[in-house]
């Protein structure tokens, strides 16, 4: 049991049953004493667990802030699978009640405000322990590790790193997608600037589709595009301060055609008509939907290329790809495994108190990306020196 934490207690409270939630909570109910699986309505529970085949071994609960709350107890796990905006009020209940928490979302501001006091009360807070981010994460550390073995942390050197992920359809169609979360989520993620390191200088991309450019993984081309905020993971991930960036970006894949397809998806969203966007995400829904015949296909490559002042080259690549099946989606597997093993390392004590992510060292990276492979996420690293 790590120092100072809540001893677990054997429950876990899975709450939301969306498009992400898959074999992980299959996992946990083979390794938990009690698992209780939250939706809207105790017959949607039901009816998720029923399409899962998981009938009987968690239990349907109907989910309210204040019917979660009152069913917590000291070491019980909180998983959120809601929108990450839900996850800092969860949060606020768990560390109340001196209950873990775990998610696959990156850390809010509201989160990190509340991880001093969930550390305090001996509460276990995993973040960014999905696919993106989990396993980029993941691939990224253990990439460093090798690299810094083999060219030194105190050498001279300039590198390039990119992480780039994305659901796609396995079978490519006309709009170049499918909807493997929600529509509204899509869109917004679309209008959010996205920071990143090119050419050596910070870039901001105001409009992240305006960056697309080519990007070819494994003899495939992809369109890919920057998001979110890459520059604070220069430190997250460790790199040799003696080390430079040429290029560090994490982004999005989509397949070949994509900017093209969604030409008047972007006409939309430069309107920034809030309402307007809010509809569009209800008519692409209905217009693409994932019929279940469909299949999805997720794709993540971590590529680090570091050029040492001594003429030294080092090169690695870390490769996932993987295609839904009739019995679960690839986005599901994807997301819920790695939270899942993250969850079972809260229950076996071998997580500290405070704040967290999937992976904050190269030792633990190496050690989940061999449970997960063993589970059943396969993936490919290939290194050149």
């Amino acid at each position: 049991m790590a120092d100072d934490a809540v001893p677990a207690s054997g429950t876990v409270h899975w709450v939301g049953a969306g498009l992400s939630t898959g074999s992980g909570l299959a996992k946990l109910c083979d390794t938990a004493a009690r698992v209780r699986l939250w939706h809207r309505t105790e017959e949607r529970a039901e009816g998720a667990l029923a399409a899962l085949g998981l009938t009987g071994r968690a239990e349907p609960r109907a989910y309210t802030p204040a019917a979660l709350a009152a069913e917590l107890a000291p070491g019980d796990v909180v998983v959120s699978m809601l929108p990450a905006p839900e996850h800092a009020p969860l949060l606020g209940a768990c560390v109340g009640a001196r209950a873990h928490f775990a998610c696959s979302s990156y850390v809010s501001d509201a989160v990190r405000d509340l991880a001093p006091a969930a550390g305090a009360a001996g509460v276990t807070v995993l973040t960014e322990a999905g696919l993106d981010p989990g396993i980029d994460h993941l691939f990224a550390h253990g990439l460093i590790a090798r690299a810094t073995a083999a060219i030194g942390p105190d050498t001279a050197a300039s590198y390039t790193l990119t992480s780039y992920c994305g659901g796609v359809p396995a079978v490519p169609n006309d709009f170049r997608y499918r909807f493997s979360w929600a529509p509204a989520g899509v869109l917004n993620a679309l209008r959010a600037p996205a920071r990143y390191i090119e050419d050596g200088t910070e870039t901001t991309a105001e409009r992240p589709w305006r960056a697309t450019r080519p990007h070819v993984v494994d003899g495939e081309t992809f369109e890919a595009y920057p998001n979110r905020d890459s520059v604070p993971f220069v430190a997250q991930y460790g790199l040799p301060p003696a080390w430079e960036p040429r290029t560090f970006v994490r982004g999005t894949l989509r397949l070949a055609g994509w900017l093209a397809a969604w030409a008047p998806v972007f006409a939309e969203l430069e309107r920034d008509d809030d309402r307007r966007i809010a509809e569009l995400a209800g008519e692409l829904a209905a217009r693409h939907p994932m019929a279940e015949a469909d299949r999805d296909r997720v794709v993540l490559a971590v590529a680090l290329d570091v050029d040492a002042a001594s003429g030294d080259r080092w090169s690695g690549r870390c490769l996932l790809d993987l295609t839904g099946t009739a019995e679960e989606s690839a986005m599901a597997r994807c997301v819920s495994r790695p939270l899942a093993l993250g969850v079972t390392h809260i229950l076996d004590g071998s997580l500290p108190p405070g704040l967290l992510r999937a992976a904050e060292t190269a030792e633990r990276s190496g050690r989940w990306l061999t449970e997960l492979e063993r589970d059943g996420v396969e993936f490919t690293v290939r290194v050149r020196n």
